[in-house]
């Protein structure tokens, strides 16, 4: 834990907030929370009652917080509970105030939207395209992200196939892939530009995205060729599709005098409102 800021959920209140750089995760104040949106003069109180009652409904929310010192407003730092993301929101349904609704009623729209997603896969990339078009983005990166959207669910699939364990073990692999072409894992190359939650894909120029779908590609095209059977072999052949991507990068760098990988994310400018220019 590094860095605590705030951010705002309402004009009256800030909330604390800490960046957990080794989960990739934000945690917040729980009691700041409940302040802000109930204006609560007794935010303890508030959440000691709210967690009585959420245990009698049989949720487990309050159990699975955890507890960080945050800095008060003596000056000290105190162990207070934390919530995730996800657990925020869990919170925020059973927070009977009218500056909660505007939460609630957009968690419920994402949800309709979701299962309507998963009814019919079409519309999710239709809102892909849509979200990436309000965010900025030109149409030509939009579609060369699509395509890696595409050459990556290729490869998890041949992954699942070969039974490699979704989450840790594709995580493996992938930060083997990358750090093979890019010479920096998953995280180092989010670090180096300057990223957190953010998707590390949304934030690559055309060329970075380019390799990485080469590296993605190869690594699916040599594991339906060599059929590899235990995690080691496949995270060789992870090795070798970084290989590919890896060598493609050092002669386009030899052949143009700059480098490929970019330190340029979404919000630096580049990526947003024009075409990407390496």
């Amino acid at each position: 834990m590094e860095k605590e800021i705030n951010i705002k959920l309402s004009e009256a209140k800030k909330v604390r907030t800490v960046w957990d750089e080794v989960q990739e995760e934000w945690f917040f104040s729980v009691v700041d929370v409940i302040e802000a949106l109930t204006e609560s003069p007794r935010p303890r109180k508030y959440w000691s009652a709210l967690k009585t009652k959420l245990n009698a409904e049989g949720s487990e929310l309050s159990h699975n917080l955890g507890q960080l010192k945050l800095l008060s407003e003596d000056g000290k730092k105190y162990l207070t509970d934390v919530a995730t993301t996800e657990q925020l929101f869990r919170l925020i349904q059973s927070i009977p105030s009218p500056k909660a609704e505007p939460f609630k009623l957009w968690l419920a729209q994402v949800a309709n939207e979701r299962l309507n997603q998963l009814q019919d896969p079409e519309q999710s990339i239709e809102q892909a395209m849509l979200d990436y078009r309000r965010l900025g983005y030109s149409d030509n990166w939009i579609n060369q992200r699509l395509k890696s959207i595409e050459i990556r669910k290729e490869l998890t699939d041949e992954w699942k196939s070969c039974g490699v364990q979704e989450g840790a073990g594709f995580a493996i692999l992938t930060d083997i892939i990358t750090k093979t072409w890019s010479d920096k894992t998953t995280k180092e190359y989010k670090r180096f530009k300057g990223l957190k939650k953010e998707n590390l894909c949304d934030n690559m120029t055309n060329t970075e995205l380019v390799l990485n779908m080469l590296a993605e590609l190869s690594t699916k095209n040599i594991s339906e060729a060599s059929n590899p059977g235990t995690f080691e072999e496949h995270a060789q052949v992870a090795l070798q599709g970084g290989e590919i991507a890896r060598n493609a990068r050092q002669e386009l760098e030899v052949k143009t005098g700059k480098p490929a990988i970019s330190s340029l994310n979404a919000k630096s400018g580049m990526l947003i409102g024009k075409e990407i220019k390496e």
